[in-house]
């Protein structure tokens, strides 16, 4: 794993995003859908108390039983800077990857990965750090632009940047319900990343890895400020 490094200010923190953005590996395709481990990462803050949470949920991916789970909780280490959300999340999250019993497998984000200002979001800082191959699906576009894709589950539109560069793509997971984006961070290509965002998508609109994660990492920050 490559060594963490903590910014003193925001300067510093682009200066690291532009040297390990030159690490992230594009032209893998990444394990199968349905295929091994899916580990689901999420946070939650308590800024009142400088308090993140991190979860780690792994899904047997042909099944989607939860196989191993683990939390952290940690200090928020960097303030909060668009763009640069990934330096106050990164070192609970891989204190909680760190804490499994199981390999991670193939890791899903709650956030972004080449579809980001700087085409280095949390999917694909983790993926570089971690060697592991990493997606993210958000609940947003951020600054990107897209038409709506059709209204059947599985139907979706590229996820375009101002030059035109496929970014990600905004995936329909549920008939007639808002899409969520869907992009690429390390080791793992979109065609895939999509597929497998399917596949945790039953029966709601966000996969089940973050649902899970999202869940833990609640009760994890309210076990930590009670």
């Amino acid at each position: 794993m490559t060594e963490i490094r903590t910014p003193r200010d925001e300067a510093e923190a682009r200066a690291v995003q532009d040297e390990l953005r030159g690490c992230v590996v594009l032209d893998e395709t990444g394990p199968p859908a349905g295929t091994g481990l899916v580990t689901g990462v999420d946070v939650a803050y308590d800024d009142a108390r400088d308090t993140v949470a991190a979860a780690a949920v792994v899904l047997d991916a042909a099944t989607l039983a939860v196989v191993d789970e683990a939390t952290a909780v940690g200090r928020v280490a960097f303030p909060y800077v668009p763009g640069l959300l990934a330096f106050r999340e990164i070192p609970t999250v891989l204190a909680a990857l760190d804490a499994l019993t199981r390999d991670p497998g193939l890791v899903v984000c709650d956030g972004y990965g080449l579809a980001h200002p700087r085409r280095f979001g949390l999917a694909a800082h983790l993926g570089v750090l971690t060697g592991l191959p990493v997606f993210g699906v958000a609940k947003n576009p951020f600054a990107f632009s897209y038409e709506q894709p059709g209204a059947r589950r599985g139907d979706s539109s590229p996820l375009l940047a101002d030059d035109g560069q496929e970014v990600g793509r905004a995936l329909r997971t549920q008939p007639d319900v808002k899409p969520v984006f869907v992009s690429v961070g390390h080791r793992v290509d979109l065609a895939t990343a999509c597929a497998h965002t399917l596949r945790l998508t039953p029966g709601f609109r966000l996969p089940e890895s973050t649902r899970r994660a999202d869940a833990l990492c609640r009760r994890a920050l309210r076990e930590a400020t009670a």
